[in-house]
């Protein structure tokens, strides 16, 4: 019997690496929803090809031209963040939450809430709400499958094992493309130098996040609700060849690593098949050809976005909210030119060295405060315009 899957997401890069996986294993596989942000071109075009039950494009402006794109398929057409949450209601076996940033926060709440499984690659949604969404998936029965190559790595390594025989985790870092730069250096970065990450092949908002290090930042926030042994026993090490994954240390000193070649469709395949394995088309590891692995430590003064998100979530309550939600604005105003590559942690600073929130206790709430860190963003990166 084939299973059912949910792709929101379906034209970014991880959407299209899962869409890559489903044609090679198509037997396997129909597909319930499609979503997309705003491309109606690349959206009709999947939609046409995997015939889903519904499509669903967020930008509500365009639906007309979905239902235009779409017109004779029998294809459901919808728009707009409501239509998102119906779709992430609609009878799946899994649901592929790859949402850029906090716009995929509802959709993936809305699926666990109707205990669907969630492959997770939208580690913003995690970072934001992470305490929400971890008790909305023990209440339904739902599974959090990480998709994130460091997470899913951990959870591999974890396969068999349990939390309690854990000494610590181990998340590895290529260390960005401007690993070996000073600071003096990266002050006059460009954003095509920062999107050239060396060993991943990723959209721009995660790449930029790669250089800054803050990728990192929030993978630890997001392990540490993934895999709750303590916040101090996660630890971050840099390994420049994106080999080694992550690690697990057991109490027994015995370490575990999850090797593979850098590819996304690695960790998807991962969370597609749980729990089993499925074939992919992916390149082989060669380790004789690779010839050596690398590693250091983490230098947090020229990188001090992953120490920013220690704090964040050592502190907890909102602060991982304003913390993701100035990143979002500090790294969209980089990529336009209007600020410089170090002022994108700057700004993620001054937000959250301002007054905390309440404590959210709703998805509104983690909404509410998102509105107010990305003004507060917004204001210093006007201010940085006119310096």
């Amino acid at each position: 019997m084939k299973r059912r899957l949910s792709l929101f997401g379906a034209t970014g890069s991880v959407g299209r690496s899962t869409l890559d996986l489903v044609r090679a294993d198509g037997e396997a596989w129909s597909l319930s929803v499609l979503t997309a942000n705003s491309d109606v071109a690349e959206l009709g075009r999947l939609a046409r090809e995997f015939r889903p039950t519904r499509a669903v494009i967020a930008d509500e402006a365009r639906f007309g031209d979905l239902k235009e794109a779409l017109a004779g398929t029998g294809i459901e057409v919808a728009a707009g963040t409501e239509a998102l949450v119906e779709a992430a209601n609609e009878p799946t076996d899994l649901v592929m939450a790859a949402i850029v940033g906090c716009a995929g926060l509802a959709s993936t709440m809305a699926a666990l809430e109707a205990g669907h499984d969630v492959a997770l690659a939208n580690k913003e949604a995690l970072v934001s709400a992470g305490e929400l969404m971890t008790a909305a998936a023990r209440a339904s029965g739902a599974t959090i499958l990480p998709v994130d190559s460091e997470h899913n790595a951990i959870f591999q390594c974890l396969a068999g094992g349990r939390l309690s025989e854990v000494r610590r985790i181990i998340l590895t870092a290529s260390g960005g493309p401007f690993r070996a730069m000073s600071a003096a250096e990266m002050a006059h970065v460009t954003p095509a130098q920062a999107v050239a990450h060396p060993n991943w092949s990723m959209g721009a908002k995660i790449s930029v996040d790669s250089a800054t290090m803050m990728n990192k930042g929030l993978e630890l926030i997001e392990a540490h609700h993934l895999f709750p042994i303590g916040l101090e026993r996660i630890e971050i090490l840099v390994h420049p060849q994106s080999v080694i994954h992550s690690m697990v240390e057991y109490i027994d000193r015995s370490i575990l690593a999850q090797l593979g070649s850098p590819d996304m469709r690695i960790p998807i395949s991962s969370a597609l098949a749980w729990p089993r394995r499925m074939e992919t088309p992916c390149a082989p590891l060669d380790l004789a050809a690779i010839g050596r692995l690398d590693f250091e430590a983490p230098d947090e003064a020229r990188f001090p976005a992953t120490a920013l998100c220690r704090a964040a979530i050592a502190e907890g309550g909102a602060r991982p909210a304003q913390l993701n939600a100035a990143n979002e604005v500090a790294v969209g105003a980089f990529l336009a030119g209007r600020i410089s590559f170090p002022a994108i942690i700057d700004t993620v600073r001054r937000v959250v060295d301002a007054a905390a929130p309440a404590r959210p206790g709703s998805l509104q709430d983690i909404f509410s405060v998102d509105a107010a860190s990305r003004a507060a963003a917004q204001q210093f990166v006007d201010q940085c315009e006119h310096v």
